[in-house]
């Protein structure tokens, strides 16, 4: 047998022998929008195999949009979902077995025209402000109460233009609105064509005497398979958390993922990476108090159309990860 033979054939054994211990790895199936923010993460454990180190495997089903991922989650077709915590608190109080690990902290704001006189809310009376998510969408409802509590009827003293993202994108870009709302990877965009914050959503909140830190954003599981695999979850959990550490600190990952980031041009690239890292939240277990702060001003305020039955926040909403 020649040397090159040799070589062959114990190369060839070393993968007969790996994989079996492939197949082995638990796998976790996460649906997730090719487009959207959250598959920057996912590749990113993915490129660097932070799944199979923590000893399984992730699969990634792309869907539609929200909807749909909602729909093959409630159906069993995977594992993972992302959403915010009060939809799933939401779905707690409904019967509905589900929990919550946090994935961000990225919330949006008030975004005005580079050119807009306006310094403060009270500026924008008398004006249109365009909304992404409708009238129930949860940074809408926080900078109503802060107005409120600064003795302003933002919604009654305003006109709603209530749109998906990318039209109120183009929409307040073009500089036909007053003010704009959005999804913070929108707010990013905007603010590289151009307009300036007016109020973040973080700011508001802590006016209210809530935590800005909160993660509002996150992956949603259904708590038996927490009760059934809880190592499973923790690992899927330190593989979110590694890739958030190579995110943050790695400019080449950056580079890697531009091609599916959408970004017009270098200030877009830019400013999303810039959000994306801003929005990773602290290590550790959720604050519970300040997260029941949060629901009861989204029960006050969203009502029945937001948070269904619920008037408290139910208990184990979050799963218990490093406590």
């Amino acid at each position: 047998m020649t040397f090159f033979a040799s070589i062959r054939r114990a190369t060839a054994a070393l993968i007969c022998t790996a994989l079996p211990a492939m197949a082995d790895l638990p796998v976790l199936t996460i649906a997730s929008q090719a487009g959207g923010t959250v598959n920057w993460e996912l590749q990113t454990i993915k490129a660097h195999g932070f799944d199979e180190a923590q000893g399984f495997r992730l699969q990634i089903q792309e869907v539609a949009g929200k909807a749909a991922g909602q729909i093959a989650f409630q159906g069993g077709e995977v594992d993972v979902i992302v959403d915010d915590w009060i939809w799933v608190a939401r779905q707690r109080a409904a019967g509905h077995d589900i929990a919550f690990i946090p994935y961000s902290r990225a919330v949006g704001g008030v975004m005005v025209p580079a050119d807009s006189p306006a310094q403060s809310l009270q500026d924008l009376a008398g004006q249109q402000i365009g909304i992404a998510g409708g009238p129930q969408d949860k940074s809408w409802l926080i900078l109503r109460a802060y107005a409120s509590q600064q003795g302003f009827d933002l919604a009654g003293s305003t006109e709603q233009v209530y749109g998906a993202p990318p039209l109120i994108f183009q929409t307040a870009r073009a500089g036909d609105l007053g003010g704009a709302i959005n999804f913070w990877h929108f707010m990013a965009k905007q603010e590289a064509a151009g307009m300036r914050h007016l109020i973040s959503v973080a700011d508001a909140a802590e006016a209210l005497g809530m935590d800005p830190d909160m993660p509002l954003l996150g992956y949603v599981v259904q708590s038996a398979l927490v009760a059934a695999q809880p190592e499973l979850i923790t690992a899927f959990a330190a593989a979110s958390r590694a890739a958030k550490v190579q995110l943050t600190n790695s400019d080449a990952d950056w580079d890697r993922l531009r091609p599916i980031m959408n970004a017009a041009d270098d200030a877009e690239f830019a400013a999303l990476k810039s959000g994306f890292r801003a929005g990773i939240p602290s290590e550790g277990p959720v604050n519970e108090d300040a997260a029941r702060a949060m629901f009861r001003l989204m029960v006050d305020l969203g009502g029945e159309a937001l948070v269904g039955d619920a008037t408290d926040l139910p208990s184990g909403v979050f799963v218990p990860l490093g406590s």
